[in-house]
């Protein structure tokens, strides 16, 4: 593989690989997997967060009314006390009284405490939609991974199938040339042998098989048997374009979630700092009120009466918990700082490996392929010469054995080198559309689940 000097678009890199089964489970996956849904619940939630941090920057304003109506008995007055608490005394029949009180109050943000925490929850916000994009990835990768393996083990049964159907004509063989008194008994029981130790293999391969198909139908949000009629033609297993741009280390970070997820919580982290410093000063609150009473509704604004007030607040002994509040921010913050360069770290070392991988597996692929041929030349020639007598059975079993192994061993590498694509694919960041941040808006219009 040679990686070309400028980056692609590896926005559905599961297209390079020309299979629209692949393409048709990755699509599924990214829409119906639970742990996406999972993830865009969270974005949901963080998102609701911010407003909340936001409406802290707006005074709050609450209003209310009453009606009170008093009934007099006959032959006698009766106290009204009224909702402004004043005693009014009254002579038979009844009295109405009518309220309205608007109150207001407002805390001023005289150091930044609210604006800071508004900028934590935006952070919080963006970094939650990152996670959803690094979820979102991992699930492609996991859907196309097994993908891959349920391909190869396709593979493998058949090799399985072919290789009995040469081990039986071995044996007949074998037991030809025993009745004829040719060879001893040896060779049947080396041919059964042989064949009972390929037959051994197909249970597992089988089971290996259902494991990954099951897996493929979970991670599409379905039963783990609802893909076996899907995946139950044999195809090939997928293989990718020869070439991947891999870009710059710069725009491979920007392109990672996990790294850009790691940034929001370094600047949430870091707003937190901010947001505790603010609880060492003191804090001024504005609060005000506006309230009428009347004995009838036409009168109910004429007269008003208000109030306003302003009060200050400052924590003169605390034993130090707001001091160690801030010393607590600020050590999250360094973590959150280790974390981001571990994140970056870490990308760079996943591109890396995946690159080797990928290199590795072409040039395993290539000698297998080269073992495969000479390995098939060799096994034709045994078989002959034992049909001929020119060989024993024990040439031929060596030679049928290396067969099925370098057989086995092409398709791995091939299995291997999808593999090593699909990891180098998203260790580049692909499989979501990097020029945006995700937000709950931008995906409820393209999902229109919410």
């Amino acid at each position: 593989m040679t990686a070309a000097p400028d980056t692609e678009d590896l926005t559905r890199w599961w297209n390079r690989f020309d299979d629209p089964v692949l393409g048709e489970l990755v699509e599924q996956a990214a829409a119906a997997n639970l742990d996406v849904a999972q993830a865009i619940a969270r974005l949901r939630q963080a998102r609701e967060a911010l407003v909340v941090s936001r409406a802290s920057l707006f005074p709050t304003i609450g209003g209310s009314g009453g009606y009170n109506r008093t009934e007099t008995l006959k032959g006698g007055g009766t106290t009204v006390t009224l909702p402004d608490g004043t005693v009014a005394t009254t002579g038979g029949g009844g009295q109405s009284s009518f309220s309205l009180g608007l109150d207001a109050s407002y805390q001023l943000d005289l150091f930044g405490g609210t604006r800071r925490s508004v900028e934590a929850s935006r952070a919080q916000y963006e970094a939650a939609g990152f996670d959803y994009a690094t979820t979102l990835l991992s699930v492609e990768s996991e859907v196309a991974r097994n993908y891959v393996l349920a391909r190869a083990y396709q593979a493998q049964l058949e090799n399985a199938k072919e290789s009995l159907a040469i081990q039986d004509d071995n044996l007949e063989i074998a037991g030809f040339r025993v009745q004829a008194g040719l060879v001893s008994s040896i060779d049947v029981e080396e041919a059964r042998s042989s064949r009972a130790q390929t037959a051994a293999s197909v249970p597992q391969i089988e089971q290996q098989y259902n494991a990954a198909v099951s897996r493929i139908a979970v991670l599409t949000g379905q039963a783990p048997g609802a893909l076996k009629p899907l995946l139950a033609e044999m195809r090939p297993i997928p293989e990718g374009p020869e070439d991947v741009a891999a870009g710059i280390p710069v725009n491979v970070l920007r392109q990672r979630p996990d790294v850009r997820a790691a940034e929001r919580d370094l600047a949430a982290a870091t707003a937190g700092i901010g947001i505790a410093k603010a609880q060492l000063f003191p804090a001024l609150g504005i609060s005000g009120s506006l309230d009428a009473n009347a004995s009838n509704l036409n009168a109910i604004f004429d007269t008003i009466t208000g109030g306003l007030f302003a009060g200050i607040s400052q924590s003169i002994f605390n034993a130090g918990q707001l001091s160690a509040q801030v010393r607590s921010n600020r050590a999250a913050a360094d973590g959150a700082f280790a974390a981001y360069k571990s994140s970056v770290l870490t990308a760079l070392e996943d591109v890396e490996n995946a690159i080797v991988a990928l290199r590795t597996a072409e040039e395993r692929e290539r000698q297998f392929a080269i073992a495969y041929d000479a390995a098939g030349n060799s096994a034709i020639l045994a078989r002959s010469q034992y049909r001929s007598g020119l060989t024993d059975f024990t040439t031929l079993n060596t030679q049928e054995t290396a067969l099925i192994s370098a057989r086995n061993g092409l398709v791995q590498a091939r299995s291997d080198k999808a593999t090593a694509l699909i990891a180098l694919y998203v260790a580049l960041g692909g499989g979501w559309d990097s020029s945006e941040t995700p937000t709950a808006a931008t995906l409820a219009n393209s999902t229109g689940q919410y």
